[in-house]
């Protein structure tokens, strides 16, 4: 085996152990040493690839995240917005995504590179794919020139992050389908 290959399947094994220990324990418990022991690797190689444990728990987590979360465009921007937001809720609403994902926010708010290297490598990725495929179909005609693309994007992923991090409730795709409705026809006002 190559030192390449080698090196690859150490850091595969670092990340797969860590994501163990994670689901095992939890984040908060969770430990450069531990994992080190259990990886077979040694404390100084770990710290060599990631200078924190939230350094490391993030690249292990985001190696889970294989698939895209890229939006389809069938030209109805409603049935493409239903369809990535169903796939990401998915991905958020089950082990072992969702709940080591709600951990690295938790320790996000206590660890400004975390947070800054979260946002960089997941958050804004996804929020530049929605404001674009919003813009797109504001181009084709399907929303308003006037429509705020920003906002959208604020309305559509807050009530998510609300349920999934603050209140814990299951997210579904039916409370999905209702966010999209009352985006998209407004909340009603009384005549």
């Amino acid at each position: 085996m190559t030192d390449s290959r080698r090196g690859a399947a150490r850091t595969e094994a670092i990340m797969r152990t860590t994501l163990e220990l994670g689901q095992e324990i939890g984040y908060a418990k969770l430990s450069m040493e531990a994992i080190a022991a259990r990886a077979g690797a040694g404390k100084h190689t770990i710290y060599r690839r990631w200078p924190s444990k939230g350094a490391l728990f993030l690249d292990s987590l985001l190696s889970l995240y294989k698939s895209s979360l890229d939006y389809p465009d069938t030209g109805d921007i409603v049935a493409d917005l239903r369809t990535q937001i169903h796939a990401a809720v998915d991905l958020l609403g089950n082990p072992p995504f969702g709940p080591l994902y709600q951990a690295l926010v938790g320790e996000a708010q206590h660890d400004p590179q975390l947070a800054d290297a979260l946002n960089e490598r997941f958050i804004k990725p996804q929020a530049d794919r929605t404001v674009a495929r919003l813009k797109a179909a504001q181009d084709q005609g399907q929303l308003s020139p006037a429509f705020d693309l920003g906002l959208a994007m604020a309305i559509l992923s807050g009530p998510l992050y609300f349920q999934f991090l603050i209140t814990q409730e299951p997210l579904t795709h039916e409370y999905v389908d209702r966010v999209l409705q009352v985006l998209f026809t407004g909340m009603g006002k009384p005549s």
